[in-house]
Protein backbone atom coordinates (compact mmCIF):
# COMPACT_ATOMS: atom_id res chain seq x y z
CA UNK A 1 0.00 0.00 0.00
CA UNK A 2 1.56 3.24 -1.28
CA UNK A 3 2.07 6.19 1.97
CA UNK A 4 -0.06 8.86 1.11
CA UNK A 5 -0.48 10.99 3.98
CA UNK A 6 2.25 13.59 4.60
CA UNK A 7 3.03 15.07 7.94
CA UNK A 8 5.01 17.34 9.19
CA UNK A 9 5.77 17.77 12.82
CA UNK A 10 6.79 20.88 14.47
CA UNK A 11 6.89 22.62 18.29
CA UNK A 12 4.25 25.69 18.82
CA UNK A 13 5.34 28.44 21.09
CA UNK A 14 3.94 27.07 24.14
CA UNK A 15 5.55 23.90 23.76
CA UNK A 16 2.87 21.31 21.92
CA UNK A 17 3.32 19.76 19.29
CA UNK A 18 1.49 20.82 15.98
CA UNK A 19 0.97 18.24 13.59
CA UNK A 20 -0.27 19.61 9.60
CA UNK A 21 -0.64 17.07 7.29
CA UNK A 22 -0.66 17.17 3.03
CA UNK A 23 -1.76 15.14 1.03
CA UNK A 24 1.07 15.09 -1.42
CA UNK A 25 4.69 16.38 -1.20
CA UNK A 26 4.16 18.80 -3.88
CA UNK A 27 2.35 20.66 -1.15
CA UNK A 28 5.58 20.37 0.94
CA UNK A 29 7.35 22.73 -1.60
CA UNK A 30 5.68 25.65 -1.08
CA UNK A 31 6.86 26.12 2.62
CA UNK A 32 10.14 23.72 2.61
CA UNK A 33 13.12 23.64 0.42
CA UNK A 34 13.98 19.97 -0.76
CA UNK A 35 17.60 19.38 -1.14
CA UNK A 36 17.41 15.82 -2.24
CA UNK A 37 15.69 12.43 -1.91
CA UNK A 38 16.11 9.26 0.28
CA UNK A 39 18.03 6.65 -1.24
CA UNK A 40 18.90 4.28 2.30
CA UNK A 41 15.60 3.86 3.78
CA UNK A 42 14.94 0.09 5.51
CA UNK A 43 11.31 0.84 4.34
CA UNK A 44 11.40 0.83 0.69
CA UNK A 45 8.20 3.09 0.19
CA UNK A 46 10.08 5.69 1.51
CA UNK A 47 12.86 5.73 -1.31
CA UNK A 48 12.59 8.24 -3.50
CA UNK A 49 10.85 10.68 -1.12
CA UNK A 50 11.97 13.69 -0.94
CA UNK A 51 14.42 15.46 2.26
CA UNK A 52 13.92 18.30 2.68
CA UNK A 53 15.79 21.41 4.05
CA UNK A 54 15.41 22.06 8.10
CA UNK A 55 13.35 18.73 8.84
CA UNK A 56 14.26 15.45 9.63
CA UNK A 57 12.59 12.55 7.77
CA UNK A 58 11.31 10.56 5.33
CA UNK A 59 10.30 8.43 8.17
CA UNK A 60 7.86 6.11 8.35
CA UNK A 61 4.37 6.69 10.40
CA UNK A 62 2.04 3.93 10.33
CA UNK A 63 1.13 2.01 7.12
CA UNK A 64 0.36 5.03 5.14
CA UNK A 65 1.93 8.10 6.37
CA UNK A 66 5.44 9.80 5.72
CA UNK A 67 6.91 11.71 9.06
CA UNK A 68 9.29 14.94 9.08
CA UNK A 69 9.79 16.33 12.18
CA UNK A 70 11.87 19.68 12.81
CA UNK A 71 15.09 18.75 14.40
CA UNK A 72 14.28 20.06 18.10
CA UNK A 73 11.05 17.97 17.96
CA UNK A 74 13.19 14.89 16.55
CA UNK A 75 15.66 15.39 19.58
CA UNK A 76 13.41 15.71 22.10
CA UNK A 77 10.97 13.29 21.28
CA UNK A 78 14.30 10.19 20.70
CA UNK A 79 15.58 11.14 24.66
CA UNK A 80 11.62 10.49 25.67
CA UNK A 81 11.83 7.57 23.79
CA UNK A 82 15.11 6.69 25.12
CA UNK A 83 14.31 7.14 28.86
CA UNK A 84 13.87 3.83 31.34
CA UNK A 85 10.24 3.26 32.11
CA UNK A 86 9.74 3.41 35.30
CA UNK A 87 8.91 -0.25 36.57
CA UNK A 88 5.38 -1.45 37.41
CA UNK A 89 4.62 -1.73 40.43
CA UNK A 90 2.37 -5.04 42.01
CA UNK A 91 0.05 -4.77 44.38
CA UNK A 92 -0.79 -7.05 46.43
CA UNK A 93 -4.53 -8.10 46.97
CA UNK A 94 -5.52 -8.72 50.51
CA UNK A 95 -5.52 -12.46 51.45
CA UNK A 96 -9.76 -13.35 50.98
CA UNK A 97 -11.22 -14.70 54.48
CA UNK A 98 -11.15 -18.36 54.77
CA UNK A 99 -14.97 -19.62 54.04
CA UNK A 100 -16.77 -19.89 57.33
CA UNK A 101 -19.51 -23.22 56.87
CA UNK A 102 -23.34 -22.32 56.73
CA UNK A 103 -24.78 -22.23 60.44
CA UNK A 104 -26.55 -25.80 61.22
CA UNK A 105 -30.17 -25.75 61.06
CA UNK A 106 -32.24 -27.49 64.06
Amino acid sequence: MAKNTWRIVTRGADGQLLIRDFDSPEALLKSHVQVGVDDCSTDLELRGAPVFRSLVGPMPEGRDVIRYETPEVFESLTKEWALPKAPRRRVRKPAAAPLQDPPAAG
